[in-house]
């Protein structure tokens, strides 16, 4: 494929999976020609000097091989801690990937396939009211067509902001304006009850769309961890567990965890609403959905196992044709709306050329994304926020810099 045709995508991904930009957002120009690692890293020394993000992490992949692997910037404003490779910061909805792999080593083990209703596998009934003689399967939810919606006060609800942090800087406030509380942690079977089931706390109509399983594509967080929460019942094993044991074990990521408590204080990153403004450290009982905490080392390792899985080239999850089901396009043309993304895989965001995936929560914008033919991928990860009207500009300008000093390098390299 063209590095032009990779280029163009990752900005349409970068523009427009986040938000949609206005007229007036910022143009980046083109940098210089980059040629050496040594360049890129000045280059993006300079992104860093500009005081686009308080820091981040970039990991470049090409012929199937790490070629590139930096962090720049501060982990911590406040102690100058450096950003560095074995930093960790939580990756958002990327998170969302790691059930796309629990899920195929469930299909592989037999345990249930993309075609098996949901109510086969749980200990509680998932209905539709708007749809309720409609069959909600596996295949639905991995694809974002269930039916099931994200109602945003719930979904917000279910974070919190973790016991012992300080809440008097102004991101835990703006935390406390959208209904995040300072308070314990809720099991993920409980809120997900809580939700789905008539009676729970929050339980709405709204929680569900009006359109049949399988015809409409909306993203959902809550329905992608009853993803998980499946996998979960279906092995007897929490699904952290599980993860760990089945995934993030055999790639060798010895930093990754879901749990702030297992995160040496060291490697953490502060997550910031603004340069000056750190957020608390929250957690979500929607876990599974956007809240495991990675370095840039150990996402290179997923990243590489991902690009040679694609293209036939790995077996250290499953098999080869379990891969390939993973990253094959599951919708027909035009269920998904032309302003998200072109296809989805299992959770995957899929185009002809490319297979993609990015994150963002307070105070975390990530993206990453490689080509089908198993030759070149981009890992980014900031702890910066991108996710309010207030911070859309500087994130555009700061991701679309990045990624034009990136394709540089990997054009002429």
């Amino acid at each position: 494929m063209k590095f032009s045709q990779f280029f163009s995508l990752l900005l349409l991904l970068s523009i427009t999976t986040f938000f949609a930009c206005d007229d007036d957002d910022p143009v980046v120009e083109p940098p210089a020609m980059i040629t050496t690692e040594a360049e890129l890293t000045d280059a993006l020394n300079t992104t860093y000097e500009q005081k686009k993000a308080p820091g981040f992490a970039v990991t470049i992949v090409e012929n199937s091989e790490i070629v590139y692997q930096q962090s720049f910037g501060q982990a911590d404003m406040a102690s100058n801690t450096p950003y560095s490779n074995s930093t960790v910061q939580p990756i958002g909805s990327i998170s969302k990937t790691f059930i796309a792999a629990a899920i195929m080593n469930a299909i592989e083990d037999g345990l249930f396939t993309l075609d098996t209703d949901i109510n086969d596998l749980l200990p509680f009934e998932v209905v539709n009211p708007k749809q309720p003689n409609t069959t909600i399967r596996i295949r639905d939810l991995v694809t974002h067509t269930s039916g099931l919606l994200d109602e945003d006060e719930a979904y917000w609800a279910a974070y919190h902001i973790l016991p012992g942090e300080s809440t008097s800087s102004e991101g835990a406030q703006v935390l406390f304006s959208v209904g995040i509380d300072q308070r314990e942690t809720r099991s993920m079977a409980d809120f997900l009850q809580s939700y789905y089931v008539p009676g729970g706390a929050f339980y709405s109509e709204d929680n569900f769309a009006a359109t049949a399983p399988g015809n409409t594509w909306n993203y959902s967080n809550i329905a992608s961890t009853l993803a998980a929460y499946i996998v979960e019942v279906t092995t007897n094993t929490p699904f952290d567990e599980y993860v760990a044991q089945h995934i993030l074990q055999p790639l060798g990521m010895e930093d990754a965890t879901y749990r702030w408590s297992e995160v040496d204080p060291a490697q953490a990153a502060t997550l910031y609403w603004e340069e000056n403004s750190p957020f608390p450290k929250y957690s979500n009982d929607s876990y599974p959905d956007g809240s495991l905490i990675v370095s840039n080392e150990d996402m290179g390792k997923y990243m590489l196992d991902m690009i040679r899985g694609a293209s036939g080239q790995s077996t250290t999850l499953f098999s080869q044709a379990t891969y390939q089901q993973m990253f094959t396009t599951l919708l027909p043309e035009g269920v998904v709306s032309a302003d998200a993304t072109e296809n989805q895989c299992v959770f995957w965001g899929s185009s002809e050329e490319t297979i993609y995936h990015t994150g963002g929560d307070p105070g975390i914008a990530t993206i990453l994304t490689f080509d089908r033919t198993g030759q070149s991928g981009i890992y980014v990860a900031a702890n910066m926020d991108a996710t309010t009207d207030v911070h859309e500009d500087a994130y555009t300008e700061f991701i679309n810099q990045v990624l034009f000093q990136v394709l540089s390098f990997m054009q002429n390299n």
